[in-house]
């Protein structure tokens, strides 16, 4: 008993200061994957599998009858501090399921048949802030330049909502600069051989 007292006197500091030290951080992992099967539905890829999902946890054995022994004390006390106080990786699932953020994805994903072909030929390519561009208005007809130039105005105007309705429904606005990194890496790592993006020097590149 002398020792479950000591495990327990020992232990108490540490549960406060977990209470009130623990930090929560951005998801980065299920941040790109979330980023990947947004714009793999917005370009019309099939999505991948996902592989975020947690397996079942194995049930432990249980116990023998030393329950007041102190190595018993503190899987007891390490099970009840992690129920109370998860670990910062705990919330490392990212919601992209609101009402705005489905309407948003469908918005821009009606739009991919319309920008694609301005997309083959160079004439809009994709911006390292996560945004696209009229890249070469040349490889534009004429009078096809003030379609362009909406499509692309109507598409950066989602692309931007996109970004702070994630941030906002996951209730961490100050994520939204993350998740359009994020992002912009994604559109490029999914978008197709021949289409013109950004560098992180800011230099037009091809992807191959």
């Amino acid at each position: 008993m002398k020792h479950a007292t000591t495990l327990s006197a020992l232990l108490m500091p540490l549960w406060l200061t977990a209470c009130v030290t623990i930090n929560v951080y951005f998801p980065a992992a299920a941040a790109q994957q979330a980023a990947d099967r947004i714009v793999q539905e917005v370009y019309g890829k099939k999505p991948g599998t996902d592989q975020n999902k947690t397996p079942a946890a194995t049930p432990g054995t249980e116990p023998r009858s030393d329950a007041g022994h102190p190595l018993t004390l503190a899987r007891v006390f390490v099970a009840t501090l992690e129920a109370v106080v998860p670990p910062a990786h705990a919330a490392a699932n990212l919601n992209v399921s609101t009402p705005a953020i489905r309407a948003l994805t469908a918005s821009m994903a009606k739009r991919q048949d319309a920008l694609q072909p301005y997309y083959a030929s160079g004439a809009v390519g994709m911006t390292r802030d996560g945004l696209i561009t009229v890249r070469n208005p040349g490889a534009v007809a004429l009078r096809e330049r003030n379609q362009v130039k909406q499509l692309v105005a109507d598409e950066n105007r989602d692309r931007n909502a996109l970004y702070g309705e994630i941030a906002k429904a996951n209730g961490h606005p100050e994520w939204e600069s993350e998740i359009r990194a994020t992002f912009a890496r994604s559109w490029v790592s999914n978008a197709r051989d021949g289409w013109w993006y950004q560098d992180g020097k800011g230099n037009w590149v091809q992807k191959k």
